[in-house]
């Protein structure tokens, strides 16, 4: 099944878990699953990647439902993993520490980006404080989210500009309740 994104700007902040709870139900009963939610250290913003067997359906029943806590929704934006297997995300359900934005320049497809990233992937190894966990890129090649593991934005920085690739939007993330 297709991956999708859908992107959430927050009202309230104390309500992201009962938000995340509702949306995997919702996503759950449009006959997905939610992959993974990542939520911004300030709770203003939370990534949600699904799978789910189309974009239609999972649309119209995220946007019918009542979500707490939720301003504005965005999506579902088909999107593909990188850098990680999915069976083994869905086994581990890792958590990031950072979430980088890249906006991806009108001219780039994705064979050029997949050939990008694979040339530029070895290059992580001059930071090694940093490990780079998974990005998932639109289809539609408009922008990618890379989650982090680093002690410290200053070394995601780093590790960004060690594969030549900017940042548009850095995101510190919440811990998750097993984090904490």
């Amino acid at each position: 099944m297709p991956l999708y994104l859908f992107e959430v700007t927050t009202s309230r902040s104390d309500r992201t878990a009962e938000l995340i709870d509702a949306l995997g139900r919702t996503v759950a009963g449009a006959g997905g699953e939610v992959i993974e939610a990542q939520v911004t250290a300030q709770a203003a913003r939370v990534f949600l990647v699904v799978e789910a067997p189309g974009a239609d359906l999972v649309a119209a029943a995220v946007l019918a439902a009542e979500l707490p806590g939720a301003a504005e929704v965005s999506g579902p934006d088909q999107v593909r993993l990188v850098g990680a297997d999915l069976a083994e995300v869905k086994a581990a359900r890792p958590t990031a520490g950072y979430l980088v934005e890249w906006d991806l320049p009108a001219e780039l497809d994705m064979a050029s980006y997949l050939a990008r990233k694979k040339a530029n992937a070895p290059r992580y190894a001059e930071v090694p404080e940093v490990d780079f966990l998974r990005t998932y890129v639109r289809e539609d090649m408009v922008k990618c989210l890379c989650f982090y593991d680093a002690p410290g934005e200053k070394d995601v920085l780093r590790a960004r500009e060690a594969v030549s690739t900017p940042v548009d939007r850095l995101h510190a993330l919440a811990p998750t309740e097993e984090d904490r």
